[in-house]
């Protein structure tokens, strides 16, 4: 509407000067007007600028009334909690003043308990320090413990190591006794079997002036006199001599067998003559010639074989009566198992 109404003076104007000047001044108005126009186009774009910028005002104006709505708007809760926070600051005060009377009250009354807690706390102290001592005495004695507990451990494993060797000792020994073991029951288990077969070589002489018998891991063939021979006489009587040839065979099938033959007297003196001269002679005379009966009737190795005279002086029977003169007139042929391999063992030990 205002640029309407400035078009309009502007006509009237131009028309005005054109009827009133001469033509020499129309150059000069025509100058003018041309001038007038230039203003107008400026006042045109300056207007144009004007309603921008009247427009950008606007339309801040109406952010600024948004702002100042929020504004206001903060402005009543910032108020309310204002008045909120002068409540709770006032509480706060009367509280704060109540707490000052109260240890104003406290402070007057706090010498003596000061000066009980000033005696406690220098017991505690003296507490506190005699625990400190004490723990250090502890600590004095744990280090100590700690030294001697090394010391065994050092010691301990010491006997663990002789320990070890003395069981690996010990196991050792104990291989060795139980092959001594098994070899002692193997030679039982051989005199067992040698008892055996001599009993059954000689079956039909037991209980007749013979008897077998197992002690001591020996097998014993004791033969009456009456068996063998003759009193006062060594040559061997045919009986005795059938006796001898089958325990002969028996010797010759088990070659791992000693064989002691010992001959026994009573104590009757002998008036010997020749070279047998009393008991002792008689009964080494009578062990000598069943070993040749022996060996004189098998393959036996006469190594294996050994005669011993034991005169009178080993009787079976201490009495002095006949009958106890009979059983100590005697023959004893000792059957030993070899001990090779019980030596070998031992010797191993």
């Amino acid at each position: 509407m205002k640029k309407h109404l400035l078009y309009s003076v502007f006509y009237v104007l131009s028309a005005f000067f054109f009827a009133c000047v001469p033509a020499n001044k129309l150059k000069d108005e025509k100058a003018k007007r041309e001038n007038c126009e230039k203003e107008l186009a400026n006042y045109k774009a300056s207007s144009q600028t004007l309603e921008t910028q009247l427009n950008e005002l606007k339309n801040k104006m109406v952010e600024d009334e948004k702002r100042l709505i929020g504004l206001q708007k903060d402005t009543s809760i910032i108020g309310t909690n204002y008045r909120n926070l002068t409540s709770k600051y006032d509480k706060l005060n009367q509280l704060n003043e109540s707490l000052i009377d109260k240890y104003n009250k406290l402070l007057a009354g706090s010498n003596s308990e000061s000066q009980k807690l000033s005696g406690q706390l220098s017991s505690t102290q003296e507490q506190l320090q005699k625990k400190e001592d004490d723990l250090k005495k502890l600590q004095t004695e744990l280090q100590h413990k700690e030294e001697d507990l090394k010391a065994l451990k050092t010691e301990l494993d010491k006997k663990k190591t002789d320990l070890d060797a003395l069981t690996a000792e010990l196991k050792k020994r104990e291989d060795r006794v139980k092959e001594l073991e098994d070899v002692l029951k193997q030679k039982e288990e051989a005199v067992n079997a040698l008892k055996k077969k001599v009993s059954d070589a000689l079956l039909g002489f037991e209980g007749k002036g013979l008897t077998v018998t197992q002690k001591n891991g020996k097998v014993y063939v004791s033969l009456d006199e009456s068996l063998l021979f003759q009193s006062g006489k060594w040559a061997v009587e045919p009986k005795g001599v059938e006796v001898l040839k089958k325990l002969a065979k028996v010797l010759e099938t088990n070659p791992d067998i000693n064989v002691m033959v010992e001959g026994h007297t009573d104590d009757v003196p002998m008036k010997g003559m020749g070279d047998v001269k009393d008991n002792w002679d008689l009964s080494s005379v009578r062990a000598t010639s069943v070993v040749k009966i022996i060996t004189q009737n098998s393959s036996t190795d006469p190594k294996r074989l050994t005669a011993a005279g034991r005169g009178e002086f080993f009787p079976i029977d201490a009495n002095k009566t006949k009958e106890a003169r009979a059983r100590n007139r005697r023959t004893e042929i000792i059957l030993t198992p070899k001990l090779d391999e019980l030596l070998k063992v031992l010797e191993a030990n």
